[in-house]
């Protein structure tokens, strides 16, 4: 496996190389103050409000052609990328190495491995963006923040799958993290700065291009409560699984023999090699299927629906207690774009004595899961990274049980609170937003959020919060949502003593229900409270999943079947 990894990064290399190279040049040997005037100034504006502007202007020092602010572009992300494929390089080296050292080190620099060439994929996206026009660079611009974040939220991944209470492990990712990952945040994280400041810094290069605000461009629902700008294709297949049509599948998956396959994974191989002609269906039907499933990443718009949450039912028991590291516990991971499920169940049946259990991990943009199940305890939902969205769902567990580094909307959804251990305490969220420029967060919108019947009696006793900051710039948002009285009064719970307390930002509005009063809550400087509805604008399914707030259209959403709410669903 490492060996086709590595031939994919050298691969990269050479079309990083062809693609940036040849605008990127060293400093002109001679020429006037005016030109030197002319190039600092340049250099300047695109740092100025970068969180290191002078590591910026380092980066940058090196462009020639300081009229074209595509040129800077191109040369903070061919930096990016060089510098992941030296930690790419690194835990190569490092995984030969350890290769017959521990178990638990030679899985985490494995995984290194991967999400670092996942890294290399967010990429080369962004070196393809800019081969276009600055107009069209523009447009898409959430599309390149959502890729660059998506970088460090691989890299963060990489570093959390080492157990710092392990001697050894604790001193590779020391090496690992010095040498080469802890420059991946930083170098992606200028990156960010400059292109969330984007248009601010083609107005001071002298360009005047025609940006709409974002909220004028929103489209309308239609009666049937789908989103307008839906393909016509895939309008009427959500249609007719709405209406209880059938809709005829690619293959069907079922145990008893009675389909083409008997294993889910036997259906997701069946993905053709050259690509699939518009969504590839997936029909599973009823019985319960003990399969560890990992969607690859070229099997894009995959479309999977079995017969009805608890009806069609995947499940594991991977855990950490039992050696496993967080990441490699799914029972289902999905890592292509595109990617949608519905009805149907995804658990993990470790118990909580069992720690991190997850039961679905989800790195795919543009991803959708619709009236389905996500059941477990700690860790249940690993909304790893990229956008994505899930309506209609019943989401359970106890700790952190909807974690992750991704801009993510759960909608219409049950959120349920289990039992966990005496000595343990719940939390619903645990985002891991590091930088303060990464459009990530958790946003819980028009939700029930409530206790399961064995936590009922004792929701005082073991107390459930709604989120704790895992990160520095943890973001969370609940509104519009009916919060039950097993949610402590405080609200949120600190991760450790103070920290992230200042730069985190979580916020309610509209909320209803005994656990809704925000007087008793906290009283952190990064709790917002109850923000003003144009604050919460900012969260809903038009704004929050195209990465930002000054997006062309939410175009990725026109992918998805399912109906959802582009906006505020109460007055």
């Amino acid at each position: 496996m490492s060996g086709k990894v590595l031939v994919s990064a050298v691969s990269l290399i050479l079309v990083v190389g062809v693609a940036i190279g040849t605008v990127v040049v060293v400093h002109k040997q001679n020429g006037d103050s005016g030109q030197i005037s002319s190039h600092q100034n340049a250099v300047a504006q695109m740092c100025q409000n970068t969180d290191d502007p002078k590591f910026c202007q380092q980066v940058l020092g090196h462009v020639n052609d300081t009229s074209d602010p595509k040129a800077f572009l191109t040369a903070v992300v061919e930096a990016t990328t060089n510098s992941v494929i030296k930690a790419f390089n690194m835990s190569d080296r490092l995984s030969v190495d350890h290769g017959n050292g521990e178990k638990g080190l030679k899985m985490a620099l494995d995984d290194c491995k991967d999400l670092l060439q996942f890294a290399m994929d967010s990429l080369q996206s962004s070196t393809d963006l800019l081969r276009n026009d600055i107009k069209t660079v523009t447009d898409q611009t959430p599309d390149f923040r959502n890729w660059l974040s998506a970088v460090i939220s691989y890299q963060q991944a990489c570093m959390d799958g080492f157990d710092d209470n392990n001697d050894g492990e604790k001193q590779v990712k020391s090496q690992l993290q010095e040498q080469a990952l802890d420059g991946v945040g930083k170098i992606t994280g200028i990156a960010l700065d400059i292109v969330a400041d984007l248009a601010k810094i083609l107005d001071k290069f002298g360009l005047k291009l025609d940006l709409k605000p974002a909220s004028r461009r929103l489209m309308e629902v239609d009666s049937e409560g789908y989103p307008t700008w839906f393909s016509a294709s895939d309008r009427k297949l959500l249609q007719k699984m709405h209406r209880g049509h059938h809709v005829k599948p690619n293959v069907v998956v079922a145990k008893d023999g009675s389909g083409n396959f008997k294993t889910i994974a036997e259906a997701i191989a069946s993905y053709p090699k050259k690509g699939a002609n518009g969504r590839y269906v997936i029909f599973v039907k009823a019985g319960v299927y003990q399969e560890y499933i990992i969607v690859p990443k070229n099997a894009v718009n995959i479309l999977m629906y079995g017969e009805g949450a608890g009806k069609t039912v995947i499940t594991g028991n991977k855990n950490f207690v039992d050696g496993v590291k967080t990441m490699q516990t799914a029972t289902f991971a999905n890592t292509a774009n595109g990617f949608i499920a519905k009805y149907m169940s995804f658990v993990n049946s470790a118990g909580p004595e069992k720690h991190q259990a997850v039961a679905l991990r989800n790195q795919g943009d543009m991803s959708a899961f619709f009236d389905c199940a996500i059941v477990g305890n700690q860790d249940t939902l690993y909304a790893q990274t990229n956008r994505q969205f899930y309506k209609n769902c019943d989401i359970s567990g106890t700790i952190d049980f909807i974690f992750g580094v991704s801009p993510t909307l759960i909608q219409s959804s049950r959120i349920i609170l289990r039992k966990p251990l005496d000595n343990q305490f719940n939390t619903v969220t645990a985002d891991g937003t590091a930088q303060k420029n990464m459009p990530t967060g958790i946003v819980i919108q028009n939700c029930d959020i409530v206790p399961e019947p064995a936590l009922f009696p004792l929701r005082f006793q073991l107390k459930s919060y709604l989120g704790r900051p895992w990160k520095a710039y943890s973001k969370t948002v609940v509104m519009e949502s009916r919060i039950g009285d097993v949610i402590h009064p405080d609200g949120w719970i600190p991760w450790e003593g103070s920290m992230y307390l200042d730069t985190l930002y979580y916020a309610e509005y509209n909320n209803e229900g005994p656990g809704a009063n925000v007087q008793g809550r906290v009283k952190w400087p990064g709790y917002k409270g109850l923000i003003s509805k144009n604050e919460a604008l900012q969260f809903t399914a038009g704004q929050f999943l195209q990465g930002g707030p000054t997006s062309n259209t939410a175009v990725w959403l026109k992918a998805l079947h399912v109906p959802y709410d582009i906006g505020l669903t109460k007055p």
